[in-house]
């Protein structure tokens, strides 16, 4: 079997061409919402598609976005090295949309607010607000950054393709389309390209799978090998992927990246209705749940190829992320335009993800820091300019920064993406919190935010200083015993005869967590934290607006206070005045419903039967 280098041979004319249309659609979709219609000359249109965006395309949009390339090279290693078991993050998937669409998107909906951020300052106030957006900015900016490495990485060792070629190919082109087209570009080039990936993904199953000898012979080797083994209840958490952390671990993680981001709510709010809006997201469930099968199959397939000669021990591959390209050219190779239509695929997923990132960090920016504090009477034509500007800066940043991040590899690019998902968690916490609970005030949630920060980094850091190595399944070498015996010598005359081991019972539990545990353990802290907090150095109950909470919980608390507007001098039911102010829980309708009699009421009377009853609340 040839290595990596022989393969970038097979990338030929055809494949460059598939390439290149697949970009050329891309920037043309931006060119075409940039010349069209309004022009995206409002922020309304820039950022939200004038609202009046159809169910289908954002649904798809929302995918893509979330559909990384990372997902699409991840996924199928993930299956290779050890088998079926992540789909249980299918799982994680059923409990999260749900909790998604009827909680968090409507609360946000009603708000209709331009950057998810400013919940924060209505419900806490606007230091909590740019606290947040400065977290999430950096964890965003990181996040697009390793987006375009990664692939870009990857490919450009398969395919022969310059590492900056395929940097600039993925940055410039989004950026340009983003820049220009706004969110209608951002949605319609995200359907584009999740049409390409499913592409992909159905072709190499169809294709790779008869080369194999049928499903079947792919579903036994995998049996053989025990990559069929998918549940394992073990309640230790320091255990890689068990049951539970894919289904309530994974339920923390998704739900952050789901229910408090820029990107997922913005494009909720394109769309005219709520009733749409949850079903838009609803939508995402079957999506998610076929990508994620599909991608293990494709990991098995690979498997089923590989199963008598690993490319990781023969050190074909430097990385388990190479795998999925090194068996598209080895598989496909010979077939013209075929390895083009897969790096396609693969960009089509870079490039989903980062003009999402894109175009939220600019509505973010915009509304959290330029209209805060640089400019708050900004006009619409100035503002919708600055938001083109901000996509096209923080385009160009997100460029810079894998200068940066290529020289990162190893443990301190693992470090860095840990510690990028661990923010999602107690980003979600402060969210959680205020939504769910009327008592924290915006210093017992700010405390909140950073002990879940303090813990999460914690124990990213802590798991990467004392990393364990992973057990893996079973891999064979014994059709191609001569070429690993040749490169495992030379790697041994290349490193040191001793090596430093480091006993885990020496370790503190902590570091030994599963990344899945992360998002849940910085959401919880948050939480809990807040209230504490909030026990001792009171709290906000009395001054919650119900607009600003979900109605489950508001009334669970029993917050419905009212705000009453009564006139001067109404005339009310016989009740004595005395007997109406003990009555708790009285709303304005159930007093104005009553029999009308000739006694009057002032209106600061009744005004202080509702303040008792608030504060009884």
């Amino acid at each position: 079997m040839s290595g990596v280098e022989d393969l970038s041979r097979s990338f030929d004319t055809a494949d460059y061409a598939v390439f290149v249309a697949m970009l050329s659609v891309s920037a043309g979709i931006g060119v075409f919402y940039a010349v069209t219609g309004s022009k995206q000359s409002t922020t309304k249109e820039f950022l939200f598609g004038g609202k009046n965006m159809k169910i289908i395309p954002v649904a798809m949009s929302v995918l893509a976005t979330f559909v990384s390339a990372i997902t699409l090279l991840g996924v199928p290693a993930e299956a290779y090295q050890f088998g079926v078991q992540y789909w249980l993050i299918n799982i994680s998937y059923c409990l999260m949309i749900p909790v998604t669409a009827q909680i968090y998107v409507p609360l946000f909906f009603k708000l209709q607010v331009s950057s998810v951020n400013e919940y924060l300052e209505k419900r806490y106030n606007k230091f909590v607000r740019t606290v947040c957006f400065l977290i999430s900015t950096v964890s965003q900016l990181l996040y697009v950054a390793f987006v375009i490495y990664a692939p870009s990485l990857v490919l450009s060792q398969v395919t022969g393709l310059h590492l900056w070629v395929c940097v600039l190919s993925i940055g410039l082109v989004c950026t340009f389309y983003t820049t220009i087209g706004g969110i209608k570009a951002v949605v319609w080039t995200d359907v584009f390209q999740i049409v390409i990936i499913f592409g992909v993904l159905v072709t190499v199953i169809v294709k790779c799978s008869l080369n194999a000898g049928g499903l079947k012979e792919v579903w036994n080797k995998a049996e053989n090998s025990k990559r069929l083994e998918i549940f394992d209840i073990n309640p230790d958490p320091t255990v890689r992927h068990t049951f539970w952390s894919l289904t309530i671990g994974g339920f923390f993680t998704w739900l952050s990246i789901y229910a408090v981001n820029q990107a997922m709510i913005q494009r909720s709010l394109t769309i005219p209705t709520l009733s749409k809006a949850k079903l838009a997201i609803w939508l995402n469930l079957p999506g998610n749940i076929i990508t994620i099968t599909m991608t293990i199959l494709v990991g098995l397939i690979i498997y089923s190829n590989y199963s008598t000669c690993d490319p990781i021990k023969t050190k074909q591959v430097s990385t388990p992320n190479q795998i999925f390209p090194l068996f598209v050219m080895d598989s496909l190779g010979s077939i013209p335009g075929l390895p083009g239509l897969f790096v396609s695929g693969i960009f089509s997923g870079a490039l989903s993800t980062l003009s999402s990132s894109l175009n939220s960090l600019s509505a973010n920016t915009l509304e959290d820091l330029v209209r805060s504090y640089i400019s708050p009477n900004m006009s619409e034509l100035w503002a919708t300019r600055t938001a083109k500007l901000l996509a096209l800066i923080y385009g160009i940043v997100a460029i810079v920064l894998v200068a940066i991040v290529q020289n990162m590899e190893g443990t301190v690019l693992q470090a860095a993406l840990s510690i990028t998902g661990a923010l999602g968690g107690p980003i979600l916490g402060i969210y959680t919190l205020g939504m769910f609970f009327p008592w924290p005030s915006a210093f017992a949630a700010l405390t909140g935010l950073v002990s879940g920060l303090g813990v999460c980094i914690w124990i990213c850091i802590g798991s990467i200083l004392y990393k364990k190595p992973l057990e893996t399944a079973s891999f064979s070498v014994e059709s191609c015993q001569d070429l690993y015996y040749n490169v495992t010598q030379s790697f041994q005359n290349m490193t040191s005869s001793t090596s430093i081991v480091v006993d885990k019972d020496y370790v503190l539990p902590l570091y030994r967590l599963s990344y899945l545990w992360y998002s849940g353990i910085g959401c919880i802290v948050v939480i809990v934290v807040g209230i504490l907090i909030s026990l001792f150095v009171g709290n906000d109950k009395h001054k919650i607006e119900k607009n600003l909470m979900t109605p489950f919980f508001y009334n669970l608390w029993r917050c419905d206070n009212k705000e009453i507007v009564v006139e001067r001098d109404i005339r009310l039911s016989s009740l004595p005045l005395v007997e109406v102010a003990s009555v708790r829980r009285k709303t304005s309708a159930d007093i104005f419903n009553k029999k009308q009699t000739g006694e009057v009421f002032s209106t600061e009377a009744l005004q202080g039967v509702y303040k008792q009853n608030s504060e009884n609340c």
